[in-house]
């Protein structure tokens, strides 16, 4: 075994400092490696370090095809809602001129057009009618500009419109 003569020396000599003393040995961080290197000690896995595997040129073309397929969709569908002339903006708005249109074809007389009109105490509504008809009550004679205007004595009924967003105007009518 050994020589009888010699002891074995304390367990503390030939440590480092903070071993000697019993302090805690710090803990090392295990040290990173380069990607596909093993640390030494380590058996290197069969036919050489791993790769990552390599992503195909037909899988990158074919996501762009597909992304520049949806942003394509997207913009012409745009382009076609504001430019096609049968659909989407330009319907919407001729839809929005028709029934503004229809209804001052029904509530908004010209001169020589005959009325029926709705709460004449009230608020009143004209609503045109044939001059032919039973429903038939006044014709509009006048229509004056500006607000606050008074019909003249020959006109049996006067209505006055107060606009918030147009002109205000009066209307002069007389029995039929």
């Amino acid at each position: 075994m050994g020589d009888p003569g010699m002891s074995a020396p304390p367990p503390y000599q030939n440590q480092p400092p903070h071993q000697q003393y019993g302090y805690a040995q710090p803990v090392q961080p295990p040290v990173q490696q380069p990607y596909g290197q093993q640390p030494h000690g380590h058996p290197q896995p069969p036919g050489g370090p791993q790769r990552p595997p390599q992503r195909s040129p037909l899988r990158g073309l074919i996501s762009a095809v597909v992304i520049l397929a949806i942003f394509g969709g997207g913009a012409w569908y745009v382009w076609d809602y504001n430019t096609n002339p049968n659909g989407g903006k330009a319907k919407e708005e001729a839809d929005r001129i028709a029934r503004r249109e229809a209804a001052d074809k029904k509530y908004n007389p010209k001169i020589g057009d005959c009325v029926k009109i709705k709460d004449p105490q009230g608020e009143p509504v004209t609503l045109i009618v044939d001059c032919g008809s039973a429903d038939a009550e006044y014709k509009l004679g006048e229509q004056l500009a500006g607000p606050a205007q008074k019909c003249d004595p020959k006109w049996d009924y006067g209505i006055e419109y107060v606009g918030r967003h147009t002109a205000s105007y009066t209307l002069c009518f007389s029995k039929v």
